[in-house]
């Protein structure tokens, strides 16, 4: 791969839930080094397309590539061991083990890398003390930052994160967020899905919003303007301004869906 080849290219992906088309030739490409933010609507095919990169649907045309070589065909955990890891949203962790066993977990299919249990206790300083805790005793907070240790002992590549924000007080999701200049440091790559549309804008290097499974919008986000967020994510007919967006628009998304 050169610098100017994505690490991660779908192309002209489709993907059915039975007759329900979730997916409608998306196509997007994520460079290393990149925080790709996907966003979008409920039920806009965000999280399918994550599940998709990561072997779980299987599409019904299109492709999915890592480092330029076709891995559509691969199963899930040949594609965790070649470096694409998700967080899944609601974290999945195992109620029944402890914080340190649930990170053992993500070990299993790992590879070489800077990541170890022991750097994630760096990384997440409260652990240590309540590693053998059981998850299902640990706030929501606390089993994100599990969840996200869990896949970060397995080396990713590309770290997949679903619905990071989902349930989980603000300053929470700051304090998750913070931790992303470390990882991307490791020389991890994000693709992210974010219900928190403000959030994802500032730490994005690059959009794509999704409308009922198709493309509405790409782009870096100094380059968006609120109204044209809005008709991309509305599907509305789009009046955007030349300014840029800023984070500080209050008409970008009404307020239950920030």
């Amino acid at each position: 791969m050169t610098d100017s080849s994505p690490l991660l290219e779908v192309r002209e992906l489709t993907v059915h839930h039975g007759q329900l088309r979730a997916l409608d030739n998306v196509s997007l490409s994520v460079f290393a080094g990149d925080v790709f933010a996907m966003i979008g609507a409920n039920g806009a095919g965000k999280s399918t397309l994550l599940r998709s990169v990561c072997g779980l649907h299987r599409p019904t045309s299109g492709s999915v590539l890592l480092d330029g070589t076709d891995i559509t065909g691969l199963r899930p955990e040949k594609r965790v061991a070649a470096g694409i890891v998700m967080v899944p949203e609601g974290r999945r962790l195992f109620p029944s083990l402890t914080l340190e066993e649930n990170l053992q977990v993500g070990a299993t299919y790992t590879r070489e890398g800077p990541w170890s249990i022991a750097r994630v206790y760096e990384l997440f300083n409260w652990m240590p003390g309540r590693r053998r805790q059981l998850a299902a005793q640990l706030s929501g907070g606390e089993q994100q930052a599990v969840a996200i240790g869990r896949a970060l002992v397995a080396n990713p590549r590309v770290l997949l994160l679903d619905e990071l924000s989902l349930g989980l007080a603000p300053v929470v999701v700051q304090r998750i967020y913070d931790t992303l200049p470390e990882l991307l440091a490791t020389g991890v790559t994000v693709l992210l899905v974010e219900q928190d549309v403000s959030q994802a804008l500032r730490v994005a290097s690059r959009v794509h919003c999704l409308l009922e499974g198709r493309t509405t919008l790409t782009g870096e986000p100094a380059g968006l303007t609120a109204e044209s967020i809005e008709a991309a994510y509305f599907g509305l007919a789009s009046a955007a301004a030349p300014g840029p967006w800023t984070g500080d628009s209050a008409r970008t998304l009404p307020e239950e869906s920030r």
